[in-house]
């Protein structure tokens, strides 16, 4: 039950019967009416806009609207006051009968509370990480990996039916270089020294490549020309490389459903058949395009090209597809690839990128429009660069990988649960700091800790409960009546819009803040008890007030469990 939903029907309501009434004018769209949590707590438990956004278009004064809508209102037995505030904003706050019932539904639903209908079964496809196999992932694989996991998480509770997809790179030059460098490896492996020339990838996990090379070919490709062993090498390199991708993303706690191959799409018609679909519609032509922004005359040379024309599609210029030595552009591929996903029946494609790939939106959004006939929306999510610190200096580069700091290099320091929370802190589109040792601390500056120590907390408090027998007595819920209690049932209520929110938004650190938000409220509870007694959730002669309290801690836990659960982030029964 999203609360803030159900009201806002009850707004509507009060604003077509205005309407009926003759108070408000027929044939207002009331499609921007809002009913959310107000920006200070201290104004109410909701408010709406209504009156705001309806002044105009009705000619009447805000406030008078307000008042109408209020008293309107106000014959619901559930409001217990509506309030106009400055130029018309309406601060409703409610019965604690509704808190009371609010506090009943998170118990009987449990892990399913906050769930919703809102994605109505829509075929969704997230494609997310991506990263060339030649080599271990870095931490901006990290974090994309972490966004897109979260968020295949949360369109999946908010009622979608997910599909998380991997695109492997393995058609371009880069795989190329993979085997060249790994056949170094495997000269070495042999005794020789390897030539790990400029260019090459200079990363010693390659030495273990180059050792299996040896276990399963001998020697039969010392000594020969590349034309013998590129494709050999260069395959068994990939599938070394994707074995170890794959192990790394376990370890992160990530899944994927489906791994699609670039290098699957060539010599297999798919990327003709994506061109001459859009040729058809008559997007593909021969043409010169105008030189970059930046660029004289002297280094740049106007020539014909094969071009899609993107603009017809909301893109700034068209865009080559073919080479001029008759060779598909990286695009091409990629045009068939989405193509694909059209066709395997998805109604939603999302592709989470990293942040260099901004000049890559327009264009294969431009794509996606032209071969579904604008039928299959594509969204872009792109990921901000990761900044590495320890103690606050730089954090220093893996030797493993030669030049960057591994997936694996985060995990192994500081653990899966926090590498997944401290990721998802910030939105994907703004850079973030990551410092492996305030990400350990045990603080409230620490959201990951302070979260799950509200979640152990909250398995402390059962259990205590659990032994004085107070798990055996029915809770009366009415009883939770001090503004702290109702402060922190708010915040539950407050979940199942988050959900809807952030789902809709495509942004899953919505989650992590709320979670956030939801532990200090608890914490505060807790420890207003240390100079409260009544306000303790344990009263040691009392089991009646003490199921109640519980009640209010155990529902706590469930909404913490399931916002961690779409984090990846265990929710713990005790910190150690």
């Amino acid at each position: 039950m999203n609360l803030f939903t159900e009201f806002r029907a009850c707004v509507l309501d009060a604003l077509h019967a205005l309407t009926a009434q003759g108070t408000l004018p027929e044939g207002l769209d009331f499609a921007n009416v809002t009913v959310e949590p107000p920006r200070d707590p201290a104004h109410g438990d909701m408010a709406t806009n209504a009156a705001m956004v309806l002044a105009k278009p009705a000619g009447l004064k805000p406030r008078d609207i307000a008042e109408s809508l209020a008293a309107h209102l106000l014959t619901d037995p559930r409001i217990a006051s509506a309030e106009v505030a400055g130029p018309g904003f309406l601060n409703l706050r409610l019965a604690n009968a509704v808190w009371a019932s609010v506090l009943g539904d998170v118990l009987d639903q449990g892990d399913a509370f906050g769930r919703s209908s809102m994605g109505q079964g829509t075929k969704v496809n997230v494609e997310f990480v991506s990263a060339n196999p030649t080599g271990p992932m870095h931490v901006g694989h990290t974090r994309g990996a972490v966004v897109g996991d979260a968020l295949s998480n949360l369109l999946a509770f908010a009622g979608y039916d997910v599909t998380r997809e991997y695109y492997i790179n393995d058609g371009g030059a880069q795989v190329d270089v993979l085997a060249r460098s790994a056949y170094e490896r495997y000269r070495e492996a042999h005794g020789r020294s390897p030539e790990i020339a400029e260019g090459l990838y200079p990363g010693e996990y390659l030495i273990e490549v180059g050792e299996a090379l040896k276990a399963e070919f001998g020697a039969q490709f010392l000594d020969q020309p590349e034309s013998v062993w590129l494709e050999t090498i260069r395959n068994f390199a990939t599938e070394r490389m994707m074995g170890m991708i794959r192990e790394d993303l376990a370890a992160l706690g990530v899944r994927m459903d489906v791994y699609s191959s670039e290098k699957a799409l060539y010599g297999t018609g798919e990327i003709e058949r994506a061109i001459d679909r859009l040729r058809e519609k008559g997007l593909i032509y021969r043409g010169v395009l105008e030189p970059p922004k930046g660029k004289t005359p002297e280094d740049w040379e106007p020539r014909e090209q094969v071009l899609f024309k993107s603009t017809a599609h909301g893109d700034d210029v068209d865009r080559p597809i073919m080479k001029s030595d008759g060779g598909w552009t990286y695009f091409a591929p990629d045009i068939a690839y989405h193509s694909n996903k059209v066709d395997r029946g998805f109604d939603l494609l999302i592709d989470i990128f990293g942040a260099d790939h901004g000049g890559y939106v327009k264009r294969m959004k431009a794509a996606v429009a032209a071969l579904s006939d604008n039928r299959v929306p594509l969204e872009i999510r792109l990921i901000q660069l990761v900044k590495l610190y320890k103690n606050g200096e730089p954090f220093k580069m893996s030797k493993r990988a030669g030049t960057f700091v591994t997936l694996r290099d985060v995990v192994d320091e500081v653990g899966a649960d926090v590498t997944r929370f401290v990721m998802l802190t910030r939105k994907n589109d703004a850079s973030l700091d990551f410092d492996f040792a305030k990400v350990l601390e045990q603080s409230r500056e620490n959201p990951v800790w302070y979260v799950q120590y509200a979640s152990a907390r909250v398995q402390s408090v059962l259990r205590k409960a659990a032994d004085m027998g107070a798990a055996q007595t029915k809770p009366d819920l009415s009883t939770l009546t001090h503004d702290a209690e109702l402060g922190l049932i708010r915040k539950l209520a407050e979940w199942p819009r988050i959900v809807e929110l952030a789902a809709r938004v495509y942004e899953p650190h919505r989650v992590a803040g709320y979670l956030s938000e939801l532990a200090a409220e608890f914490h505060s509870l807790w420890n207003r008890g240390n100079d409260t007694p009544d306000l303790r959730f344990v009263q040691e002669s009392d089991l009646a007030t003490t199921a109640a309290k519980t009640a209010l801690v155990r529902a706590t836990g469930v909404v913490i469990a399931n916002g961690l659960a779409i984090l990846g982030v265990a929710a713990m029964d005790e910190m150690r």
